[in-house]
This record gives C-alpha cells, sequence and structure tokens, in this order.
C-alpha cells in the first residue's frame, strides 16, 4: 500500500508539474517573434491579455483553471511581455491579423477566443476579419467603438503619462520580461496613440458576424450600460422572452460591484460561465 501510495504522489506531482509548466515559443507572424504558451489537452482556446499585460502568475493560475479541460493557448501580442515591440501601429486589425499568423504557425484551423480589455477587442475583430478561425469569442470590459467607453475614460488618455507608470508592475514587469531593455516609453507611447485613434468596429460588420459572444462587463467598468446593451443586441440578445421563445448563442453577464480592472480580481466568478459557454453546443 506504501508503494502504491508513492506512486501516486509521483503520477499527481506530474500532473500538477504539467499544469505548471507550458509549452512554450515564438511564432515568426508579420514581422513580430510573438511568445505564447500552450497548456492543457482539449478545445483550443486562445487567451487574449489586456493592455500592458503578460502572462503573468496571477493570470497563468487562470489559465491553468481553464486548461484543466481545454488546450489553452495563451498569447502576448506585439510589445507585451516577451514579444517585442516593431516599428507599426498598434490596431485591433493589426493584432487580430497577428493571432490569425500564430493560428496558421501551430496549424489549429478553429478555436475559441476569451479576451479581457485590449484583447476582448481584438477577438471581437477576430471574429470580423478571420471569421474562419473563430467558433466562439468571450469579450470581457470592451466596446465596439471608442465613444463606448464613458466620457471620463476617453477623457483620462490625453493626461496619461509615462511618469504616471514608473515603478508599477506594468513597468517593471515588462522590463523583465521583454527582449528590448528600456523600450518601456516607446511601447507606453504605441499603446497610448492606439487608445486615442479614432476607432470603430462597424455595427453592421458586427452584427453580421457569425461567432456566438459572451459579453462580459463590470458594472462600474467604464463602458456605457447603453453600449453594453447595443453590443448584445446587435447579436441578437435582449427583447425576447425567453421562456416564450428561442434563446440566442450569445450571452451577457453584468458582474456586480465590478470596475475595468477588478473585473479581474472576479474571475471565479465567471470562469463556470464562461466553460458552459465555450461547451454548450445547440
Amino acid at each position: 500500500m506504501k508503494i502504491i501510495a508513492i506512486l501516486l504522489t509521483l503520477i499527481l506531482a506530474g500532473v500538477v508539474s504539467a499544469q505548471q509548466k507550458p509549452t512554450t515559443g515564438y511564432a515568426p507572424v508579420n514581422g513580430l517573434k510573438m511568445y505564447y504558451e500552450i497548456r492543457g489537452k482539449g478545445e483550443p482556446v486562445v487567451m487574449l491579455h489586456g493592455a500592458f499585460m503578460a502572462i503573468t502568475d496571477e493570470w497563468a493560475d487562470w489559465i491553468n483553471e481553464l486548461a484543466k479541460t481545454r488546450k489553452v493557448i495563451a498569447v502576448e501580442m506585439q510589445g507585451h511581455g516577451r514579444t517585442a515591440d516593431i516599428d507599426r501601429d498598434i490596431t485591433y486589425e493589426n493584432l487580430s491579423d497577428d493571432v490569425a499568423g500564430l493560428l496558421d504557425y501551430l496549424k489549429i484551423e478553429r478555436a475559441d477566443f476569451v479576451g479581457y480589455s485590449l484583447g476582448a477587442g481584438t477577438a471581437m475583430m477576430m471574429a470580423i476579419r478571420h471569421p474562419e478561425k473563430v467558433r466562439k469569442v468571450v469579450s470581457i470590459s470592451h466596446p465596439i467603438r471608442r465613444d463606448g467607453w464613458v466620457q471620463a475614460a476617453n477623457d483620462f488618455w490625453p493626461n496619461f503619462s509615462v511618469e504616471m507608470m514608473k515603478g508599477t508592475p506594468a513597468e517593471t514587469e515588462r522590463e523583465k520580461l521583454n527582449p528590448v531593455k528600456g523600450s518601456f516609453p516607446a511601447f507606453f507611447a504605441h499603446i497610448k496613440a492606439a487608445a486615442m485613434r479614432p476607432w470603430d468596429f462597424g455595427a453592421e460588420k458586427f452584427k453580421t458576424t457569425k461567432a456566438p459572444m459572451f459579453f462580459i462587463f463590470g458594472d462600474a467598468d467604464g463602458v456605457r450600460i447603453e453600449h453594453i446593451a447595443e453590443m448584445y443586441r446587435l447579436k441578437g440578445g435582449g427583447n425576447i422572452h425567453g421562456d416564450m421563445q428561442p434563446r440566442v448563442e450569445s450571452r451577457l453577464a453584468i458582474i456586480p460591484d465590478a470596475t475595468h480592472v477588478s473585473l479581474m480580481n472576479r474571475t471565479a466568478v465567471f470562469t463556470p460561465m464562461i466553460l458552459d459557454f465555450l461547451d454548450l453546443k445547440r
């Protein structure tokens, strides 16, 4: 019995180790060497982080949870984490084309997408520009055009400076990970330009996307409630009585007492919702 117990312990340790040690690599796409990590087995789901983020410990913990039942491909997009920046505007179009190139590189024909903030915009743009590669989209806290943010959010950016980021994890962690040391100021300027540039996915283009979408927002996360309702309606939701007529495949969740930033501290609340959405086959 003692030998069996030792063997079981070793097996379980191996499982935990396999979860904690992902397969990693760099994909040559569109002039980038895009860093990625792969964990787990099953249906593929691509994880896309927000601006100034990377696959850090907290993000990896969430990925490991999803990797219990899925093959999770986590990406560090242009300029983020271990992916060096290049002389190219950071736009949703460019980011989505990069992710599409990564899937081609990994020989993955089709996947689900889970994105937060900048990553959510990229995931939705994937459904517009590369619909053949997208099965379902989970979009966490992001509008489909710039005026979808509340006015205070848009007013913030002109006065946002790189000095305000000095010593924050966004700066210090990137400096540790990124291959180009001292490049944070230039990267910050890229992100700021992206945030201030007028952008609009186009309501009609968004409406005609085929992939079902699950929108997750906080009740105080900076996206206008009216815009959230518009996004959900464009995907067929709202103004129906689900007990009396067929339900649409897209979904909406508003997480109480959650801001744009603190929403990512509530993954234990919405992860089961995400898995239920991704697993449902109608």
